[in-house]
């Protein structure tokens, strides 16, 4: 089946209901217990991932709990490679352990390949984020993959901007995939999850390990309105992409605008690379405004139909300053636009007002 199908069908039973209902327990009886052994609700959920991606998933009860336990199997000292720029959290994270002596921290600009490769040499773990949060930057994934196997490291891909439909990291070579379920499979801001997905099975049980031991377990009604909303994935990313072409080509054009960032300009750096590794140039966008930080966070409190918030993936539309927060390594006047599934006319009306 197509993803699109597999969409609509992962994770059905075969007999009794058509959904599996939410599975409010902790103990089953006999030896059974959800934290060591998971429920029906969370195997659902993975099995409908782990179709879409081509291996084994295993949920969390966050993106940064799928991080973290994708991180646990790295060796004391190891060397692991994370990108320049990137999700904040997980850089922070990374570099929390490289603190406590845990690991050997190396960064690298995950866009350009041949200096990824050189940085591979000695690394257990290659991190990359493609496209990149919140720059954009698309990764050369199924070269920085071979390049990675060559040097006996392994990547492990956050793909939650471009999702399961956009993107099959696994099938570019990586080992791992991570997504923030509470984004575009969720789809409707109103949870928290996280998966992470391993090419091989006995990944899949070291992350399943992990879960366990760490207690990052999701909640049986956070897993059942993920599944939710991963069926309607597909309809909604159509249209909250062809919203984000319009905004960005229009955004280009805008005398307040100084820099757009968005694959599917064809003047974007990573136009190519996403037109060739990708089934779509996604829903995320972001562009900087002439006149500063404090002109763009003016345009963050001007906006009325567009929310002024943190988080992405959504069906509404959502704009932020990244550069607000303390640790963000982005330019100051550079605002993040998670696009929605509104009508594209009445998101540039509210834009191009706001931007005076």
């Amino acid at each position: 089946m197509r993803p699109e199908t597999q969409l609509v069908h992962g994770g059905r039973p075969s007999e009794g209901p058509l959904s599996v209902p939410p599975v409010l327990t902790a103990p089953f009886r006999g030896e059974g217990y959800a934290r060591e052994e998971g429920t029906p609700t969370w195997e659902a959920f993975e099995a409908a991932i782990g179709a879409l991606e081509g291996g084994e998933s295993v949920a969390f009860s966050s993106g940064m709990g799928a991080i973290a336990a994708a991180l646990e199997h790295v060796p004391t000292g190891a060397r692991v490679v994370r990108p320049a720029a990137g999700y904040t959290v997980t850089r922070e994270l990374l570099a929390e352990r490289a603190a406590a002596g845990r690991i050997e921290l190396a960064d690298v600009d995950v866009t350009d390949t041949e200096a990824v490769a050189r940085a591979c040499e000695g690394a257990a773990l290659l991190w990359v984020e493609t496209p990149t949060n919140p720059m954009l930057g698309i990764a050369e994934l199924d070269r920085i993959c071979d390049a990675a196997r060559a040097a006996a490291t392994q990547v492990v891909v956050d793909a939650t901007f471009a999702t399961p439909l956009l993107q099959r990291p696994l099938e570019l070579g990586a080992d791992v995939v991570v997504h923030s379920a509470t984004k575009f499979i969720g789809g409707h801001s109103d949870l928290l999850l996280g998966v992470a997905t391993a090419r091989d099975p006995e990944r899949a049980a070291a992350l399943r390990h992990a879960r366990g031991m760490t207690g990052a377990t999701p909640g049986a009604l956070e897993a059942f309105l993920a599944l939710r909303g991963l069926r309607t994935l597909d309809v909604r990313l159509q249209r909250a992409q062809a919203n984000a072409q319009v905004l960005a080509e229009r955004l280009a054009a805008h005398p307040a605008v100084t820099l757009v960032r968005y694959p599917g300009l064809p003047s974007d750096p990573g136009h190519e690379r996403a037109a060739r590794l990708m089934d779509g140039f996604g829903a995320m966008l972001a562009f900087e405004v002439d006149g500063g930080p404090e002109a763009a966070q003016a345009v963050c409190e001007r906006v009325r139909v567009i929310v002024h918030a943190t988080s992405l993936g959504g069906v509404e539309t959502l704009m932020e300053r990244r550069s607000r927060y303390p640790k963000e390594v982005t330019p100051e006047a550079l605002l993040r636009v998670s696009v929605g599934i509104e009508h594209a006319e009445d998101l540039w009306t509210d834009l191009e007002r706001a931007l005076g």
